[in-house]
């Protein structure tokens, strides 16, 4: 059986979580219901969903020397993921992610810390983890210096890279030549596509759409839409990082992309079942069961 190796290359954050009925508007003080704190950060999001599926994962990130940061790496060791890469700094705290769940909606608020010191450095003394890798994942949590610099490497190396252009930030077209995958929601496609040469790549975008479904362009360059599955939303959080963890995973076997889509689509489905960006990510048996029931 073929052991898929991912190496994430992001961020590292602590979710810090409160549910209300009414979101707040500017100016205005309102009551919340609950609060916790989770594991999060979409590089390490996107690292466990990987690891849960049955990859072997390697992380490339930063986290403070603090209680959170101490806290973080222990939380990813014990989900099976190599922590060499991660270095933990003490000219910023961890990371942190005010996240207002309201209406099974959420509105995020993310503070870097110690993400900023994920350099072009730390990457280059740990390249052997993106050689030894089938398929590198990046998300724009961390310097977008350090995307283009790891983007290039992975090229360089011959390892597939996939990028999750989030939160958005402006794509040069060096990284639309060299980059496999992109997998934007509707708004940062909207916003990729007013790029000139974005027609010239748009086979490699594929589009995650919530409650629509995922799209994706065939070697045709006609767009496919694959619909998402009906559950009991809990919590949306991380549901697009479960959606690239997985397909990551999935490429790394040699899935097909339709096949690929179709798992991460549904590990996605199952990941907003339950509370926590982390908490819901299911493992490969959760899937495939999931995808037996539903196609029965």
């Amino acid at each position: 059986m073929i052991v898929p190796k991912i190496c994430v290359i992001g961020s590292i954050n602590m979710d810090v979580t409160i549910t209300t009925d009414t979101v707040p508007k500017q100016g205005e003080t309102v009551i919340g219901k609950d609060v916790a704190t989770f594991p999060g950060g979409k590089g390490a999001n996107q690292a466990v969903a990987a690891a849960r599926l049955g990859a072997n994962v390697s992380m490339i990130g930063s986290v403070g020397n603090d209680a959170f940061g101490d806290s973080l790496i222990g939380h990813l060791k014990r989900e099976n993921i190599h922590i060499e890469g991660i270095v933990q700094t003490k000219q910023k705290a961890t990371g942190v992610a005010n996240i207002i769940l309201s209406q099974h909606d959420n509105r995020i608020i993310v503070a870097p810390g110690a993400n900023d010191f994920v350099t072009p450095e730390i990457v280059k003394q740990h390249q052997h983890l993106i050689k030894n890798s089938d398929v590198v994942l990046l998300q724009f949590e961390i310097p977008m210096e350090t995307v283009l610099y790891t983007v290039k490497l992975a090229h360089q190396l011959g390892v597939k890279v996939i990028v999750n252009p989030a939160p958005f930030q402006e794509i040069s077209k060096h990284m639309y030549e060299h980059v496999t995958y992109f997998t934007p929601n509707e708004i940062e496609e909207r916003a990729m596509q007013q790029d000139d040469f974005f027609v010239t790549f748009q086979n490699k975008i594929i589009v995650t759409l919530g409650k629509e479904g995922v799209a994706y362009y065939n070697e045709r360059g006609q767009k496919r839409m694959i619909s998402a599955h009906q559950v009991n939303v809990v919590d949306t959080t991380g549901a697009g990082d479960t959606f690239n963890g997985a397909l990551a995973t999935e490429i790394a076997r040699g899935r097909k992309m339709y096949d690929a889509i179709t798992l991460a689509n549904a590990a996605a489905a199952l990941s907003i079942t339950k509370n926590g960006a982390q908490t819901g990510m299911p493992a490969k048996e959760e899937v495939k069961q999931f995808l037996i029931e539903r196609i029965s």
